[in-house]
């Protein structure tokens, strides 16, 4: 079976909203207030917490690595508390994931957050059945962008992993599947939208719409 498999933060869903509000109680933990603001830290808030607990860090001019080692479990616990407070899915996505089964491909997800994490998030935004297999950062002993995770997301949604694509919005996506040998599509709609093109994937999505027929003209 063919494949498409999806990157979760700023492809499927925009979490950051939720991401740095995690951050921001851990910086007035340390007494430093909210250090990190929306819209203006978005893109970095879906590249991960020890991403965010460093540009925070640096702004104020109080970067270490040992302090974003020991906050790190404190922002994990903070998003798992509040996870779905302004977490929403994209347009469209969910009606571009039914046109995919539809159309006789397999779906899955691929993610650099915590599979625990993914699973409740997936669950609270109430589309966690509609996939067929999701891996996350810990699944496996490594992550994107090797490509062994992806691989096993499509092994797990039932599909031969050569026949898979990947949809994701950042430079971890692009480099998985280039080292996987298969195509990407990215998302320009996410707070990195326009940073994609330079990224030269072998297609860039505006709209959810548009998707059954990128990946028909890409893996058939």
């Amino acid at each position: 079976m063919r494949t498409v498999i999806f990157d979760l933060d700023g492809t499927l869903a925009d979490t950051s909203g939720d991401l740095l509000a995690a951050a921001n109680a851990c910086f007035r933990q340390m007494g430093l207030g909210d250090v990190l603001t929306e819209p203006g830290d978005a893109a970095t808030a879906l590249r991960g917490g020890k991403m965010m607990l460093t540009a925070g860090l640096k702004r104020v001019g109080q970067y270490d690595v040992q302090t974003v080692d020991d906050y790190y479990p404190v922002l994990l616990e903070a998003y798992q508390g509040a996870i779905h407070h302004h977490s929403y899915l994209y347009p469209g996505a969910m009606d571009a994931v039914e046109a995919l089964k539809t159309a006789g491909y397999g779906v899955g997800i691929c993610t650099n957050k915590p599979e625990a994490l993914a699973e409740q998030l997936m669950q609270s935004l109430g589309v966690r059945d509609a996939f067929a297999s999701l891996v996350g950062a810990d699944t496996l002993p490594v992550r994107k962008p090797d490509p062994a995770p992806l691989f096993e997301a499509a092994r797990r949604a039932g599909g031969d992993p050569a026949k898979t694509i990947l949809i994701g919005d950042s430079d971890t996506d692009r480099n998985t599947s280039a080292n996987a040998g298969v195509p990407s599509v990215l998302v320009t709609f996410g707070p990195a939208g326009g940073d994609m093109a330079a990224l030269k994937p072998e297609a860039l999505l505006h709209r959810y719409e548009d998707l059954p027929g990128l990946v028909a003209e890409l893996i058939g």
